[in-house]
């Protein structure tokens, strides 16, 4: 059997970490942001890592 190709269009949103984590982009940043507040949006440009529920699942799809 071949091998899994990893999925791409994953691969442009989530990035490794060096301790093997996947680091993603918060939602809700690219428009309508006169109605948030500049806390809300300072939080929400910081990037963060994949929920423990949803990692099993991505890590399939990124293969590295």
């Amino acid at each position: 059997m071949p091998k899994m190709k990893s999925k791409r269009s994953l691969l442009k949103r989530v990035k490794r970490t060096g301790s093997g984590k996947l680091v993603r982009h918060h939602a809700y940043t690219s428009h309508l942001a006169s109605h948030k507040t500049t806390k809300q949006k300072k939080h929400l440009a910081k990037s963060t890592t994949v929920d423990k529920s949803d990692y099993k699942r991505l890590s399939q799809l990124v293969q590295d």
